[in-house]
């Protein structure tokens, strides 16, 4: 079966080998893998299975510059030259050699030469004689094959004997240097995966998208131009035309269309594409450390110069020794009779145009290697730069690649430029972004956002998002939303689309990265009330906050120091701040706090257990009405802050105060009604608390106080006074003086009677007695007619007053009391006997 007639079969092999031939790059290794793989009988391999030859070799044309295709197309001439003249040298006779039967002057000539000298004859008379009379020998034909071998092996010079074989290991050679880099582990795995990710990065539907959207901005950018002048020229035109006229305001431009929007792109391509973005990352981190790839194709072509500088060099000298006629002296007059034999070499004409031509082609081979080592050195290939495609693209972000990354770049480049071009796009941050916010919106529909809603504790509608990976878009469909809050989410981003939220108040940053767009920041700056952040490194906070004109409370929770405070000065602009929280470790309240915000109302310094000093400046804080001083390690109240007139609520939690002598001076301050002194080590409450009047609010919780003075209860306005988590081993009688009393709490203490006179607190509402001493409740619980809440558990009460169902207001589920103790009451009892017998 002819070749022509095994590809017409309509069979699957045929088919395999077509395409293999189509595909392969190096043709005649690829036909020889063919031949190898036709099918035989008994055969296991067939051509389906040699496929991956072809693939593997055309994937590699993408870092083949120009001269690696000419130094290819050379090395197959080469490889052609030495296939030629090996077949000749193989195929034809070798030698032909005739003996000499006369000699002189040490050269081979015709026997009747010496007659001819001796007797003086004409030489005319010689060629008469020459021409009728030859030379005749006694020599059969195996002499003169021995003749021709010995000749051939003794006075052949050795270049003309083997320039087949160089010029085949010379191909040999070139071909080495040339793909040497291609197959080394340590380069041709980065370059496999290089290949890989720069195809699927150029076929990626992303990347088709990406330059779809740069080519539509780009127009409308055009056409806002060309409006522009137009509107430049009609302003223009009105000035000089009709100066009574008032000219239009500077700065108004024309609507601009908005940007056509690319198809969306479905949920698997987006996916396909993140995980580029994330192959393309890992890449990148491995490969712009080193330059190996670079390295060691410098020194390919740096060998490849050396090795083509010898050949040239030796097989131009060696070329003129490849002559036709060969003079033979070799000893062997045993065998032949003759010593000298004169002998013709028929290959040597052209052996001597085949190594001619293989000189120039060597030639044409170094003028590419030159050519190359030049490009290498001239150029900065161990640097890639992105900056037209930043110029030309709206991703300006594209950063600059260096080390084996560049090189490889530039590789591609002299292939195709449009490869960096497209490849571009999975480098840049901004491109990946668009990425995940498509794909988020896709996972995110309006209703799964819907379903997030919450009510908070404030009965606010609040959507709280949580460690996504940037802010779907779908959440500013739900015009309804009070309170946003964004916890963990690094790339979240603001856009016009916001001012649809026309009742957003409140928004939590919570380590979160939140860009703002201009238009958002002036939506924001008109209706944001409230704003809470939390953030690792004061850097991390978005400057935009104090464009927030009309905030009126900031929450800051976060590292602080001097270094901070001169980038906290943006406060003074926020004219309507009234309530300011720094949760952080300072060593002092910054000066910005105390003298550029005159009408703070509300402080509250939480410094996280770090000692806070220098509080003298709070004297100039004279419109604060609530100071809250938490976990500042003060060991003393500080006078300072005895000058604020306005001040109605402080709260000193977890400080180190052991006594509170000072307080005292909080008489001057007469519209205080609120003082917390909960979470400290007071060991006492001063007698002088009784000149507080005014106090509505007093907290002395999580305190080693043993008695409560009787002082404390000519505050006969006190509404709330917590007391739990002491060491108190009774309640004064007195305690009936307050009249206003609504909150009472006593909760781990010593105590174990009540007095009657609490009883007569008639306002009480809540009761805390739990974790005490107490063995009974007196049945006058049931004077208390507005309570709402009684906590007895942890004592040792066996029963419950009957009285105590006459409390209306007081619903089963605030008794807080063992199960076994409530069950004494008849009311549950009754209920429980029902309840069991159903």
């Amino acid at each position: 079966m002819t070749a022509a007639e095994w590809f017409q079969y309509p069979d699957r092999t045929s088919y395999d080998v077509a395409r293999i031939l189509s595909r392969c790059a190096h043709p005649g290794a690829c036909i020889a893998a063919i031949v190898v793989a036709l099918p035989s009988p008994g055969a296991m391999i067939t051509v389906t299975e040699l496929r991956f030859l072809a693939d593997a070799q055309t994937s590699y044309h993408i870092l083949k510059p120009w001269w690696d295709v000419f130094w290819y197309y050379i090395t197959m001439v080469m490889l052609m030259i030495a296939v030629l003249a090996g077949a000749l040298q193989l195929t034809q006779s070798r030698m032909l050699c005739l003996p000499c039967k006369a000699e002189v002057n040490n050269q081979c000539t015709h026997p009747l030469e010496q007659v001819i000298s001796r007797i003086h004859l004409p030489a005319g008379s010689y060629e008469k004689l020459s021409n009728s009379t030859g030379i005749q020998t006694d020599l059969d034909r195996q002499q003169y094959s021995y003749i021709d071998a010995v000749c051939y092996e003794k006075q052949l010079h050795w270049f003309t004997k083997f320039f087949p074989y160089l010029v085949f290991l010379h191909t040999i050679i070139f071909a080495i240097c040339s793909n040497f880099w291609l197959h080394y582990p340590s380069t041709s795995s980065r370059l496999e995966h290089f290949v890989s990710i720069l195809y699927k990065c150029f076929d990626s539907p992303w990347t088709t998208r990406a330059l779809s959207e740069t080519v539509a901005e780009q127009t409308v950018i055009n056409q806002r131009r060309k409006r522009s002048r137009h509107l430049t020229s009609l302003v223009s035109n009105v000035e000089d035309t009709d100066t009574g006229k008032q000219p239009l305001q500077a700065g108004v431009e024309a609507t601009a269309v908005e940007d056509s929007v690319s198809g969306v792109l479905d949920k698997k391509n987006g996916e396909q594409a993140k995980a580029l973005f994330e192959k393309v990352r890992r890449f990148r981190l491995h490969v712009e450390q080193k330059d190996i790839i670079y390295r060691l194709y410098l020194k390919q072509i740096i060998v490849k110069v050396v090795a083509l500088l010898v050949i040239i060099t030796y097989v131009s000298y060696f070329l003129l020794h490849i002559t036709f006629e060969i003079d033979c002296v070799v000893n062997i007059q045993a065998f032949t009779g003759y010593k000298r034999y004169q002998c013709v070499y028929s290959l040597a004409a052209i052996f001597k145009v085949l190594a001619t031509f293989y000189v120039l082609l060597v030639f044409l081979y170094g003028f590419a290697c030159f050519y190359s080592l030049w490009w290498m050195l001239r150029s900065s290939l161990k640097q890639y730069s992105f900056e037209a495609v930043r110029e030309k693209s709206n991703y300006s972000d594209i950063p600059d690649v260096q080390n084996d990354f560049a090189f490889m770049l530039h590789l591609a480049d002299q292939y195709d430029p449009l490869y960096a071009k497209r490849f571009s796009i999975f480098l840049s941050e901004v491109s990946e972004n668009k990425l995940k916010q498509i794909n988020l919106n896709n996972e995110w529909t309006v209703e799964m956002v819907r379903n997030k809603l919450t009510r908070n504790s404030k009965d606010k509608l609040e959507l709280h998002l949580f460690m996504l990976s940037g802010l779907p878009d779908n959440i500013f469909e739900l015009n309804e939303i009070e309170v946003l809050k964004l916890e963990l989410i690094p790339d979240a981003k603001l856009t016009p689309m916001i001012t649809q939220l026309v009742i957003l108040k409140e928004l939590h940053i919570y380590h979160s990265t939140l860009t703002v767009d201009l238009q958002a920041l002036s939506f924001l700056a008109e209706n944001l009330e409230s704003l809470h952040l939390k953030f690792t490194s004061f850097e991390k906070v978005p400057s935009w906050i104090f464009h927030l004109k009309n905030l009126k409370e900031l929450y800051f929770a976060g590292p602080l120091d001097n270094h901070n405070f001169a980038q906290l000065e943006g406060l003074q602009d926020l004219k309507n701040l009234t309530n300011l929280s720094l949760r952080s470790s300072i060593p002092r309240i910054p000066l910005v706090v105390t003298d550029m915000l005159p009408f703070l109302e509300k402080l509250t310094i939480n410094n996280e257990g770090n000692r806070l000093l220098i509080l003298i400046s709070l004297k100039k804080m004279v419109n604060l009405t609530s100071l809250e001083l938490i976990n500042c390690d003060l060991e003393r109240i500080p006078h300072s802050i005895f000058s604020l007139t306005e001040l109605r609520e402080i709260d000193f939690r977890g400080n180190n105060f052991k006594t509170v002598e000072e307080i005292i001076s909080f008489q001057h301050l007469q519209k205080l009604t609120c003082l917390k002194l909960w979470h400290n080590s007071i060991a006492y409450i001063p007698l002088q608390i009784g000149a507080l009047s005014s106090l509505e609010q007093l907290y002395f919780n999580n305190n080693n106080i043993e008695m409560v003075p009787l002082q404390l209860f000519l505050c006969n306005k006190l509404r709330v006074l917590d007391l739990s988590y002491n060491n108190l081993s009774f309640i004064p009688e007195e305690i009936q003086h307050l009249k206003n009393l609504q909150y009472f709490a006593v909760t781990k203490n010593n105590i174990e009677t009540l007095p009657d006179g609490l009883f007569k607190c008639s306002k009480l509402q809540y009761l805390l007695l739990g974790q005490n001493s107490l063995t009974s409740l007196s049945p006058q619980v049931g004077d208390l007619t507005n309570l709402i809440k009684i906590e007895l558990i942890g004592n040792q009460i066996e029963t419950l007053p009957p009285e105590l169902e006459s409390c209306q207001s007081l619903k089963p589920g605030f008794i807080i009391v063992e199960p076994i103790v409530l069950h004494t009451l008849p009311l549950y009892a009754k209920e429980n006997y029902k309840s069991s017998h159903r």
